[in-house]
C-alpha cells in the first residue's frame, strides 16, 4: 500500500540546494501541464471516477487537487517573497477533495487552470535571485521554516507524485 501511496517515495530535500536542483525542479513544473493533460485527456468519465489506489481519491479528485494545491503554493511563494517570515495558512486538502467541484467538475477546468498557473509560476521562479531563494515562510504545522528554494523542490516532487498516482492507475487498469 505504501508504494501505491508514495510511488516515487516521499520528498527528500537535499542538504544543499544547488542551481542545478532549482533548474531541474523548475523544468518539472514547466512541463507538468502538458504531461498531465496528455495522461488524462482520453480517459472516460468512468475512468476518471476510478480511485488511483484503494481508499484513495479518484483520478478526477487528484487532477482537481493538483490545481488547488499548486494554487496555494503559488500564494505561499508570493508571501515568502514579499513579507518578512510570513506564517502561512494551511488548508484541509482532504476536505477540499470532498467539495462538489472536486468530485464532479470537468477536469478540463483544472487542466486549464494548471496551465495558466504554471506559466505564471515558472515565469516568476525563473526570475528569482539567490537571495530570493533563501527567503522563507513558516508552516503552522510545527512552525517549520520552508525556503523558497525548498518549496520549488516540494512542488516539483508534488507534481511527479500525483502524476505517478494517475499513471500507475492507468497502467494497472491497462487503459493504454
Amino acid at each position: 500500500m505504501e508504494k501505491l501511496r508514495y510511488p516515487i517515495g516521499q520528498f527528500e530535500c537535499p542538504k544543499e540546494i544547488t542551481r542545478s536542483h532549482i533548474d531541474d525542479w523548475i523544468a518539472v513544473l514547466e512541463t507538468l501541464p502538458e504531461r498531465l493533460e496528455a495522461l488524462v485527456k482520453n480517459l472516460s468519465a468512468e475512468q476518471l471516477e476510478t480511485p488511483y489506489r484503494p481508499e484513495g481519491w479518484t483520478i478526477r479528485q487528484v487532477v482537481h487537487h493538483v490545481a488547488d494545491s499548486h494554487h496555494n503554493s503559488y500564494t505561499r511563494f508570493k508571501w515568502a517573497l514579499t513579507e518578512d517570515k510570513p506564517l502561512i495558512k494551511a488548508y484541509e486538502e482532504k476536505e477540499w477533495s470532498k467539495l462538489f467541484d472536486a468530485r464532479t467538475a470537468p477536469i478540463q477546468l483544472s487542466l486549464n487552470y494548471i496551465t495558466a498557473l504554471h506559466a505564471k509560476l515558472v515565469y516568476l521562479l525563473k526570475g528569482l535571485s539567490e537571495e530570493d531563494l533563501k527567503k522563507y515562510y513558516l508552516h503552522p504545522e510545527g512552525n517549520t521554516i520552508v525556503t523558497v528554494a525548498e518549496n520549488i523542490g516540494k512542488y516539483a516532487w508534488h507534481s511527479n507524485h500525483h502524476y505517478a498516482h494517475i499513471e500507475g492507475a492507468v497502467q494497472r487498469e491497462a487503459w493504454v
